[in-house]
Formats: C-alpha cells, structure tokens, sequence
C-alpha cells in the first residue's frame, strides 16, 4: 500500500501545477480595482461573479502557494446543498421566509456548479446522482427518523427513505435516506479549470506569493504592497495565520483515503451508483464518492486540533486516522476485499464558531470576506462568492439579501480555551459514537459536545 506523496488523489490525477509567476514589480506599480486574496474556490467564484458583473474590472488574485492547493484541492468531492447551519436552527435565527429562500439558493447552486463548469468548458467529472445516508445501528436509525420527520415539518428540503433493500449494500442497513441534491465532482479539475477561465477573462492570478498583511487599501506581501479599492480575503483556514484573524476561524483538518480502481462489478454489489456519494449517520462525520475512475475517495473528521490554530504540512498525515478510515470503508463495504488503498491525504477546513458560514463586506473599508463552510464549501462557495461579487460591486440581487450576509463574524476564544474546546468536541464525539453503539441509546456525552459541534 502506498502513501500518496502529493496534495491529493486529485492533483496526482491531473498532475501538481507549475505554479503560475509570483507578484511582479509592476503589479506593485499598479492600484487594482479588486485583489482577492485566496486561489481556492471562493476566491474564484468571487473573481468570476465580478467578471460578470464589472467585465472591464482590474482583478489580482493572490494566492501563497497554487490555485487549489488548500480545501479546494483536498475535499471530498461534494456538490453538496448542505449548510453549517441545520434547516430548523436557520428558522429559529432569521425566520421561516429568510431560511427558505437560502435553502433555494443552496438547492440552485449545486446545479450551478456542473452548468458554470459546462459553460466554462471544465471537464470536472460532474455527476448529479445524489447522496445516501446509512443508518447502520438503532441509533443511527433513531437518528436518521429524526432528520427525516424533521425535513417533512419543515418541508424546505427533499429527503427521502430508502428500505434496507432499497438501499446500498452494506452489513446490518436498517436503512438509508436520499437526497437528489448532491453531485460528484473533481475538486482539483474544477479549480483549476475556474483559474485558467479567469485568465482567460483578463484576471491576473499570482502564485507563489504569501500575503503577511491586509488593511484598508492594501495588501502587504513578502515582497511588496499592492494597492486597491476593494480587498477580498478568501482564505478560510488560512486566514487563521494572518496577525488580527487568528481567531476568526478554526482550522479543522479532515483526512481522506481513496482506493486502487475496483471493476463494475463491485459497485454493482454494493449498490453504488456512478456519481453517487454516501455519508452515515454516526456522530463523527464520513462522507465518500464513487470516482470517475471507479474508486471509492473515503474521508473523515478526527484528527486533532493544534495549538495556536497551527497550519503544518505534517498535520496532513495521521497514520492512526488513516487507519480507522480503512477499517470503516472495509467495514462499510466488505465487498471490496483486500483492494488497496492507493492514496492517503489530507488539508484544514474552516470551522466558524458559531457554525454558520457567512459573508461579510464592509463599504467603509472595501474589504470583504466568505467562509465558514464546515467542509461542506464546494456549492456554498459559488453562493458565497457570487454573492460578495454582488457586494463588491453594488450590484443588487436576491443573494445580497440572504440570511447569509452579515456585519457580525464571532471570534473563538483565546487559547488555550480556543484548544481545550476543540479537543474535547473532537474526542468526546468519537467516544459519543462508541457509548452510543454500544448500549443503542443517545449519550450524555453526545448531548454535552453538541454546542462544541454545532450540534
């Protein structure tokens, strides 16, 4: 079994980026309309909704390594209408009308994504087949009735019930339920064919370039200053590392491992079709695809925490996560045998501490920022991205209405509160998982970590 020695499964597929130049002496000479710090999704997205919107516009988008070479690069591969924020709990904050119009604009933008990469011409492996979720123990069944009933009051979402034998095949099912609103795709294709469309509009996109500081006006980098009138910080995890936004977003890593190619045949047992994502419903968050090429990419939650919001390349690989990942995928789908696990990844992905993704853009300064996706970022940073494009540029539309705009972005607390919480959320869901298999009913643990977990 090999270890995969680049980013992801997804840039080994497409082969790691000659990284574009780094900021040049004339860039330095010039003031820009906009400068977007961040090449991953919502960076570009933003970037795109501008080109839309002001077509003549100056873009600079900067970005410290390559574009896609954080999340964007490193997810699941989800086009998923998921939210932070669960449906009812949106209710409670903002009103049944605000809510309902935010869940259309999530349920849009996973189709908006597989139309704006066929209207780009990016071959991104989309595939809308929807996602099930197991419910593999009374619990997770007693959980899964819960959401089920839930999304039927409400009635803002579409989730259905699959039976046992209606569902993928999978040892001790008691069942499943589905949604159509979620679609496979290639992260590093995607992103990297919204870099090169952008390029093609006339945005200047640097690479190699880290950004040490941002204020009103200008964007200072390891070599120089850039001027603009309209700053948008598109970091997620990262902007945990720029002095002043330490505490603004906690950097979670999530890990994932993806299997050698497996024949038809295999699939054809387990139920999964082509395009067609899984999660179940345990505390400790899993989700997968099947590939394009006929892989299964698996991931999970928990790896830890590091002090002072840490971001290393070293915290990429936990042998002891990757381990129980494998274990869980085997244990989900024996049907795979002894196929081995090709590649082994992994990146941070940016928790809000109240668990609700926002947009944030402040007239007085011209800077701008999205984020707060919980993993779940692919769809809701085209939302996030159009939508700051439309503040950025005093466009008007239903999005800048959104529940998701907001003057007000929490900070977590100081450390080292900020990692005692963290480790325990993390530790205690993985031990709420285990009480809860074991005796079949909801810990007291599970419901003491909720607030830790957006729960």
């Amino acid at each position: 079994m090999s270890h995969s020695p680049g980013v992801s499964l997804w840039f080994d597929q497409i082969g790691t980026p000659t990284p574009r130049l780094p900021l040049q002496p004339s860039d330095l000479a010039s003031r820009f309309d906009v400068v977007i710090v961040g090449a991953g999704f919502t960076g570009l997205w933003t970037a795109l909704g501008i080109t839309e919107n002001s077509p003549h516009a100056r873009i600079l988008v900067l970005e410290k390594d390559f574009a896609g070479f954080g999340a964007s690069g490193r997810n699941g591969g989800w086009a998923s209408a998921l939210f932070p924020t669960e449906t009812h709990a949106l209710i409670d904050l903002h009103g049944r009308d605000k809510a309902a119009d935010l869940r259309s604009h999530m349920h849009a933008a996973v189709d908006g994504v597989g139309e704006w990469a066929s209207r780009l011409g990016i071959d991104a492996d989309y595939v809308k087949a929807g996602s099930t979720t197991l419910a593999r123990s009374p619990i997770e069944l007693s959980r899964a009735s819960e959401h089920l009933e839930s999304t039927r009051t409400i009635g803002l979402d579409h989730l259905e019930w699959r039976e046992p034998h209606q569902t993928l095949n999978s040892p001790g099912a008691l069942g499943a339920t589905w949604t159509k609103d979620c679609a496979r795709i290639h992260p590093a294709k995607l992103v990297r064919g919204l870099a090169d469309a952008l390029e093609q509009r006339g945005v200047t996109i640097r690479e190699q370039t880290e950004v040490t500081r941002i204020r009103p006006g200008i964007i200072d980098t390891r070599v120089g200053s850039v001027k603009a009138d309209v700053i948008i910080e598109a970091m997620e995890a990262y902007r945990s590392q720029l002095p002043g936004l330490t505490r603004m977003t906690l950097p979670l890593y999530s890990l994932m491992i993806a299997t050698e190619p497996m024949p038809d045949s295999v699939f054809d047992d387990i139920g999964l079709a082509m395009g067609e994502t899984f999660a179940d419903y345990r505390r400790l968050i899993i989700y997968g695809q099947r590939t394009a090429d006929n892989r299964i990419a698996f991931g999970g939650r928990g790896a830890p925490y590091h002090f002072g919001s840490r971001i290393k390349p070293g915290y990429d690989r936990v042998p002891r996560v990757f381990d129980r990942l494998e274990e869980t995928l085997r244990g989900l789908f024996p049907q795979i045998g002894k196929t081995a696990i090709s590649h082994r990844w992994g990146g941070a992905l940016g928790i809000p501490r109240d668990w609700h993704a926002r947009v944030y853009f402040d007239h007085s300064t011209g800077i701008g920022r999205a984020g707060g996706y919980v993993g779940d970022g692919v769809a809701l940073s085209q939302l996030a991205g159009f939508t700051l494009a439309d503040l950025a540029t005093g466009s008007h539309s239903g999005r800048t209405r959104l529940p998701l705009v907001s003057d007000h972005w929490p900070k977590w607390e100081p450390e080292p509160l900020r990692w005692l919480g963290a480790t325990a959320g993390i530790a205690g869901t993985a031990l709420a998982d285990r009480i809860e298999a074991k005796t079949g009913k909801p810990s007291l643990v599970g419901r003491m970590i909720d607030p830790l977990t957006g729960g």
